[in-house]
This record gives structure tokens, sequence and C-alpha cells, in this order.
């Protein structure tokens, strides 16, 4: 399974936020970041600690990408 953060990415840029930003404001790791880089699943709580920031629902951050077999 994959996950796609691009709806986050565009969100950071929107809203003229780096991810260093996001970081400080959630107190999520540099690895956490890495993970959704690379569209690995990351926690319902850091997911929910990032629309709390950024004011949005969780389907404003990511996309469920179906692995094509």
């Amino acid at each position: 399974m994959t996950y796609s953060y691009n709806k986050l990415w565009k969100l950071l840029i929107d809203k003229n936020m780096m991810k260093k930003d996001l970081m400080a404001k959630t107190k999520i790791t540099s690895s956490t970041i890495a993970k959704m880089g690379r569209g690995e699943a990351v926690s319902m709580d850091v997911l929910g600690r990032i629309c709390e920031v950024l004011d949005c629902n969780i389907g404003d951050l990511v996309d469920f990408v179906k692995d094509d077999e």
C-alpha cells in the first residue's frame, strides 16, 4: 500500500509554510516527514495533529494509492 501526501505538500505551499515549520508546530520528527515523503503510512495521531495546525481534514492531506499488481 502506498499513500500520496501531495495534497499536504501543496497545502504547505499555499500556506507559505516549510516542512520544518510544520515539524515545530506539530512536534513530529524528521523521520515521520521522511516516511511521508516516501509515501509510507503514518499514525492517525500524526495526521490529526497536522489537521489541527492546518485547520483541515485528513482527506485534505493524504490519498490512498492502489498498487497495480
